[in-house]
């Protein structure tokens, strides 16, 4: 039997009484929410050098333990800084979940105004993902719930985006075309072996520098070990043009697994524009922006 769905409500006053119960050594430490918030976790500054990092429901409390087990193991192997464990809590104070206190990292995220040289910036940030990936995966999270299944087969998904396709035929999206690189996607085997990869390289996981470089990566709650064709979705969700194929270039992707990564960027696209083209201007003209950047670099 599947364990219900719990959704507690998460403030500032909880963060405060956890940390009072459980940490109160710190129990003077202003709290504040980091906005704009994330959807698996809420995160709270605690003082100048820590956050408080809390799953908003019960599909996301295992991202905790996964990221207190590795993050520490990862963290000196990678060329950037990552979130660093200070502290586990546990469920208290009518919170049901685990929960972290990690150490905070400067920066800002990395929204395309303040990028210095986007053409940079996603070199550096191949070559992070380069690094995550050559670490030794042994014992790591196989793809499951807690990754989003991402590091997995596209086609646990197929259901799901021929549906979206076909919500979106009345002139929102050319069908046959998403189809044909959907198909393509689910043809694009991967042989393996598996490697980690973070799971949702986005531009709010990634923060930037007065200067405007990457600076650091955040948010591993969807880590795993397992195909990383997901990692490079955000040639689409971020990159164009130029910048897209230095990212390419510099993360030594071949065909199969760049269209696996298209895949995974067509998927989410299509799913968030058929659930808010009537509900939520700004997410569906989000996913018309990237649908585009699919369908002309695609074609070109």
């Amino acid at each position: 039997m599947n364990e219900p769905e719990v959704r507690p409500h998460i403030d500032a006053a909880l963060v405060r009484r956890l940390i009072a119960a459980q940490f109160p050594r710190w129990a003077h430490l202003p709290v504040e929410q980091v906005l704009p918030g994330g959807n698996d976790n809420r995160t709270f500054r605690l003082g100048e050098t820590m956050t408080v990092r809390l799953p908003s429901a019960t599909g996301y409390a295992g991202q905790v333990r996964k990221e207190q087990r590795w993050l520490p193991e990862l963290a000196p192997l990678l060329p950037l800084p990552i979130p660093a464990p200070v502290a586990a809590g546990t469920p208290g104070e009518g919170f049901p979940f685990p929960w972290s206190v990690n150490r905070w990292l400067e920066g800002r995220p990395a929204r395309e105004h303040r990028i210095a040289d986007v053409r940079a910036f996603a070199v550096d940030l191949a070559g992070f993902l380069t690094a995550l990936q050559r670490i030794d995966p042994t014992g790591g999270p196989a793809p499951a719930l807690h990754t989003g299944f991402r590091g997995g087969p596209l086609r646990t998904y197929d259901a799901d985006t021929r549906t979206a396709i076909d919500a979106l035929r009345d002139g929102e999206v050319p069908g046959a075309l998403a189809t044909e690189i959907w198909e393509k996607a689910l043809g694009a085997g991967w042989p393996g072996p598996p490697v980690w990869f973070h799971g949702d390289i986005a531009w709010g996981n990634l923060l930037v520098d007065g200067d405007g470089r990457l600076s650091a990566v955040i948010d591993f709650g969807c880590m795993g070990v397992g195909d990383p064709a997901c990692e490079a979705v955000i040639a689409w969700t971020l990159f164009t043009g130029e910048s897209r194929r230095a990212f390419r270039e510099a993360l030594g992707v071949d065909d199969a697994t760049w269209a696996r990564a298209r895949g995974w960027a067509l998927w989410k696209a299509l799913i968030v524009l058929a659930a808010s083209r009537e509900s939520d201007e700004a997410s569906a003209a989000e996913s018309r922006r990237v649908l585009a950047g699919i369908f002309s670099e695609y074609g070109g």
